[in-house]
């Protein structure tokens, strides 16, 4: 008995007509037939009752029938369990993140899933959140940890809150500490500082204008236009302070000062998003189920 014979008679007992599963299994009407009776031979019984235009199951194909089925659900399943374990070990991930995501929060998370699965490649693009979001709507992307809330929501994406981070100032440890010395310094207090800014686009810029706008003031850019590597490099040459998430601020190294903002202070929410209409590969549902429990 083989497996592509119980295909072809579960064809012809859905269908009951010989040339229309012939064309559902995409097989020629004389094959079918022929290993659907080399099919009869090998149980001894006859399947079918083949009157002209009536083609119906005998007792044996009855009985046959479910078990077939079964079969042919027993060895997709298989199949599918098998693919899935294939994809855990070659592969590749698209995980699009915001410049400071690549900095702060992705380091360890991917340096514990290339142990684990070592064979599947990370491809990372970095990103604002509007770019993000428009890569993971094109199929450019399986993944992306993005800044909510989203500067154009979709009902496409499915998102899912990952954490909640503090935003802190930086400075030179050489120049005046901002906010008159204090632990502290409150958004107001930013007014006549120099500022280093990302460029437009980043999540961060336009979360720091805002507050400054709230704040009553305008900010007074020293430097604009960086992205997250340049604008520290800025502050530690002293050019300015800026406004980072504090999982950067730890990361940094020596050269900066960190001074918490006072509260309600500011602060970002991440999320990890994908596509709601096309469900995520093993390898990136396996990454994604890492960042969650990290």
């Amino acid at each position: 008995m083989q497996f592509q014979q119980l295909q072809y008679f579960v064809a012809v007992a859905e269908t009951r007509h010989f040339t229309r599963a012939a064309e559902a299994v995409h097989v020629a009407q004389p094959s079918l037939s022929q290993q659907i009776k080399a099919l009869e031979r090998e149980l001894g019984a006859d399947l079918f009752l083949r009157a002209r235009g009536n083609i119906t199951l005998t007792d044996a194909g009855e009985a046959l029938l479910p078990l077939a089925r079964r079969i042919l659900a027993d060895a997709d399943t298989a199949r599918h369990e098998v693919q899935e374990l294939v994809q855990l070990r070659s592969g590749r991930v698209r995980l699009g993140a915001t410049p400071s995501l690549c900095t702060g929060l992705l380091p360890d998370v991917l340096r514990a899933f290339h142990d684990r699965y070592p064979g599947i490649r990370l491809l990372i693009e970095e990103g604002g959140s509007h770019d993000l979001v428009r890569e993971l709507a094109r199929g450019a992307l399986d993944l992306a940890l993005v800044v909510l809330p989203l500067p154009t929501p979709s009902p496409a994406l499915t998102t899912v809150e990952l954490l909640r981070e503090d935003l802190v100032v930086v400075s030179s440890p050489d120049a005046p500490k901002p906010g008159r010395g204090r632990r502290t310094v409150g958004i107001a207090e930013l007014e006549g500082e120099r500022l280093v800014m990302f460029r437009h686009g980043y999540d961060l810029r336009e979360l720091t204008v805002a507050a400054c706008r709230s704040a009553g003031f305008e900010p007074d850019f020293a430097v604009e236009g960086g992205e997250m590597d340049a604008v520290l490099g800025f502050v530690r040459a002293g050019l300015g302070i800026a406004v980072v998430p504090r999982m950067v601020a730890s990361r940094a190294g020596r050269g900066l000062r960190v001074t918490p903002l006072a509260r309600p202070g500011l602060h970002r929410t991440i999320a990890l998003a994908h596509r709601s209409d096309v469900a995520p590969p093993r390898a990136a549902r396996e990454l994604q189920r890492m960042l969650l429990e990290r």
